[in-house]
């Protein structure tokens, strides 16, 4: 495929730091999707938005208010109404370039999500003292999906340009709600990516320096993201603390325990607990509480180990305190293991993609919702690989410093042109063989 790179590189920049300035946590993603949707329609891309892309009965962590507030604030950033409309309160897009001639179904996704973290403002934030920090107080784009939203666009449009070289079907995939794995099986229970024969998904940055691709990263953990609602009863701390009943009570003892659940023998398991949020006053009795958290295992069973253990926790403390709990599934994750033929691939063409070095192997140690893409593909009977781009960062992802190297995207973009050129050409000899 021909392809200007020092125009495209430009490019490639300047989308990044349009969404960078313009960053929307998970499911609020309005200008961002209308904003990648335009871009789209204007290459030729056949659009799906919703339902088409998303089992509507199957997401978790949606917030209605949130959501309401984040399609008012799209709207004053310039979000195309007719798009939000399609979106009908659902964010993200997937996109259709149909060749009209014979040849594999290839799949590629790019997570476009912000994380809830604030952006540094120390004039040494490059993306501050060059003018595309966040607008958003208390989201940034922390984690690279920024970039990976604009090596999405930047495949896009070299696809459009040389789609009379090409054959098959192309499905780019711009995924919401990544952070806290919120999105990834509902996209799988919509079957829209049922018919790919290849699909592709990649992370840049991860601890892997600038110029490096992982072709095969290991040890993705499954994990629940849940939310614990204590329901008590308030009452003045002095005059009647008796008559109350301490929610706030109930979710610290919660903690303390899930803190202690005993690591299991046969493998990486984790807790958390990011967030606790509690109480109205000084001298009233906690009658609310929610406490956020997540566990982690390196496959389905151990995570459920924890998870079970998270749950009989919180109905002890609940029960102990005298308070009623709600535990609501927040997000979900599960393993990821690459087709080796896949990796092979992405081996071979990383040298001629602008990597420096490919290394196979690195453990991953995190875990990621393009997991259950992975798995709706493979148990159809087509490949998935998910790799990593390396790019050296000026802090650690969800981090407020978080940076990358904006040369990095290139590559990416050059590695996935390429394994889509490849990935056809096979098709092509195939069916020149059995003529």
């Amino acid at each position: 495929m021909t392809v200007d790179e020092q125009a495209l590189a430009q490019r490639l920049m300047n989308y990044r730091r349009e969404f960078h300035r313009y960053p929307e946590s998970a499911w609020c993603e309005f200008f961002t999707t209308s904003r990648i949707a335009g871009l789209l329609q204007s290459q030729g891309y056949e659009l799906f938005f919703s339902d088409a892309i998303i089992a509507r009965n199957t997401i978790m962590g949606r917030d209605d208010a949130n959501v309401i507030k984040a399609q008012e604030r799209a709207i004053s950033w310039g979000a195309e109404l007719d798009h939000l409309a399609q979106m009908n309160g659902i964010t993200g897009v997937g996109a259709l370039l149909d060749t009209g001639r014979p040849g594999p179904v290839i799949a590629l996704r790019f997570d476009i999500d912000a994380v809830d973290v604030m952006e540094s403002q120390d004039d040494s934030h490059r993306p501050r003292f060059l003018g595309f920090a966040s607008l958003s107080p208390g989201v940034a784009h922390a984690c690279g999906h920024d970039a990976h939203a604009a090596i999405g666009l930047g495949i896009a449009e070299s696809l459009a340009a040389n789609k009379n070289a090409l054959c098959g079907k192309i499905k780019l995939l711009f995924q919401p709600a990544e952070e806290g794995c919120r999105a990834g099986k509902a996209i799988a229970e919509s079957g829209w990516l049922d018919d790919v024969d290849y699909f592709i998904a990649a992370h840049i940055g991860m601890n892997v320096p600038s110029g490096t691709l992982v072709c095969d990263p290991q040890h993705f953990l499954c994990s629940s993201k849940f939310d614990l609602h204590f329901k008590g009863k308030p009452a003045h701390a002095g005059i009647e603390p008796n008559a109350g009943r301490n929610a706030l009570a109930a979710a610290c003892t919660a903690v303390t325990q899930m803190l202690s659940i005993p690591r299991h023998r046969d493998g990486m398991t984790r807790v958390n607990v990011g967030q606790l949020h509690a109480g109205d006053g000084r001298n009233v009795i906690p009658a609310n509480a929610v406490l956020m958290g997540e566990t982690r295992g390196e496959n389905r069973e151990l995570n459920s180990y924890m998870y079970q253990q998270v749950e009989q926790i919180a109905q002890a403390a609940a029960l102990m305190h005298g308070v009623k709990v709600d535990i609501k599934a927040q997000g979900e994750a599960i393993g990821l293991h690459n087709d080796q033929e896949m990796v092979e691939l992405l081996g071979r063409l990383g040298p001629f993609s602008g990597f420096a070095e490919v290394v196979r192997e690195k453990d991953f140690g995190a875990s990621e919702d393009a997991s259950y893409l992975v798995d709706r593909v493979q148990g159809n009977g087509g490949k998935a690989i998910y790799c990593l781009v390396g790019s050296d960062l000026t802090a650690g992802h969800h981090n407020g410093d978080f940076d990358i190297d904006e040369s990095r995207m290139l590559p990416a973009v050059k590695l996935f042109l390429n394994a889509i050129e490849h990935l056809q050409g096979e098709t092509i000899h195939k069916e020149e063989e059995v003529a």
